[in-house]
């Protein structure tokens, strides 16, 4: 902070200038949509189709859900956008203000109408400097001040041209780009490290939980195990939904009731919607105790074969299997972990296809895991539990890091991008 004290002493002493963003560009273009102009994902498309979804900070994140585009579209698209090294993307439609540094010329990839082109002028702002502002909360909550729409909300060009941003002189924006950058680097290490861990977990899990068949038996670490089904271990229950409709079914429940969605958390400590006791008195769902481990028997997308483990009492809905587990040869923790290995073999021995398929009880009952004894099983989920607190845990593993180094980062950044304004 000294020494960005002492640069703005030595320019600009008296106060910062702002300027509308117009001033500052020397172009603000978009990209194009298909309508009649081309098509998406056609046998021939090798080009990627950018989207807000790509957008990622100073960089472009393509996946395998990146839309593709043939050369053709990809040409007609560059007509329009007329990207060059240099240029900001900027969602201007749906998530506004995410962004994106063109790094590379844009021989393989394009951007879609409502992703706008910024070329700066280099001799008045710089590129990542710009970036971090559209990005801090006084400028952002500037842009949204600005943007319409009821469905889907945008900003248009002229808008965005007219956004005030304050303009210190270059040799200032650029130490802030200096101090910002480090907070971005060290972000972007662990994430990948996180990133490297989620998959080192992995593959320890599947190593560990899958059985291989030696001599004519089962063995999981040395040791013989048992096919069992789940309805031999424990209780199965279906949950159940109150009337949505009725206020006092809601209105400051106390008992915790589970959703469909909310078994991708993995570990459930707290539910988002609580039920009243008359709602639970009014249904026939359950409660049912910790260390549940609950099954999700239909769903939308992707849900349906997903598994998580009760850290609290609750209740849940009429989609989700309840597997409460008495017996002391058994512990929950490893048939949570063992299950969250079979998604794809769930799934499979579900009922139909997309939203209308699913799993039901009996499936849940007739579906048999290997069980080594009990004292394997501790030592196989005190292993997995290392790995799961250091990638999942937002309190004390890697994503907690992340968090607060985020949190760090969004503190210097509006505290450094917050300029008194020069007196006119």
């Amino acid at each position: 902070m000294n020494k960005i004290e002492e640069l703005i002493q030595l320019y600009c002493p008296n106060g910062i200038e702002f300027k509308e963003l117009g001033e500052v560009i020397s172009a603000l273009r978009t990209g194009l949509n298909p309508r009649e102009n081309f098509k998406l994902n056609s046998p021939d498309a090798k080009h990627y189709y950018i989207t807000v979804r790509e957008l990622n900070g100073f960089s472009i994140k393509v996946s395998e859900k990146t839309d593709r585009v043939d050369s053709v579209g990809l040409k007609l698209i560059q007509n329009r956008s007329k990207i060059q090294l240099g240029d900001i993307l900027f969602s201007g439609t749906g998530t506004i203000g995410r962004t994106s540094l063109v790094t590379d010329i844009p021989n393989n990839w394009n951007v879609k109408e409502g992703i706008y082109v910024i070329t700066p002028i280099d001799s008045i702002i710089n590129a990542r400097f710009l970036i971090y502002l559209v990005q801090s909360s006084q400028i952002n909550n500037q842009i949204l001040a600005k943007a319409d729409g009821s469905t889907v909300t945008s900003i248009s060009m002229a808008s965005l041209r007219k956004i005030q941003i304050p303009l210190p002189p270059l040799p200032v924006q650029e130490e802030i780009v200096r101090i910002l950058d480090k907070f971005t680097e060290l972000e972007a290490e662990l994430e990948a490290e996180l990133e490297a861990r989620k998959k080192q977990y992995e593959f320890y899990r599947n190593k560990l939980l899958t059985p291989v068949e030696e001599n004519g038996k089962w063995m999981m670490n040395g040791e013989e195990v048992e096919w069992r089904p789940l309805g031999k271990i424990g209780s199965c229950y279906a949950g159940a939904t109150p009337r949505t409709g009725i206020y006092e079914y809601w209105e400051n429940g106390t008992i915790q009731w589970m959703s469909s969605g909310e078994v991708n958390k993995g570990r459930i400590y707290e539910t988002e919607k609580k039920i009243t006791q008359i709602a639970y008195d009014k249904c026939s769902t359950k409660m049912v105790p910790l260390n549940t481990v609950v099954i999700a028997l239909a769903g939308q997308g992707k849900t349906r074969g997903k598994v998580a483990i009760t850290k609290t009492a609750l209740c849940t809905n009429q989609s989700l299997c309840s597997l409460v587990i008495d017996n002391e040869n058994i512990n929950n923790d490893y048939v949570y972990y063992y299950l969250s290995t079979q998604y794809q073999n769930l799934r499979s021995i579900s009922s139909g296809d997309g939203t209308r398929g699913g799993l039901n009880l009996q499936m849940i009952k007739n579906y048999k895991i290997p069980l080594p004894s009990i004292n394997d099983q501790r030592h196989i989920v005190s292993i997995l539990d290392k790995f799961d607190s250091l990638v999942n845990d937002i309190s004390i593993g890697l994503p907690a890091e992340i968090e607060a180094r985020r949190k760090q980062y969004e503190y210097y950044r509006n505290r450094l991008l917050s300029f008194k304004k020069i007196e006119s």
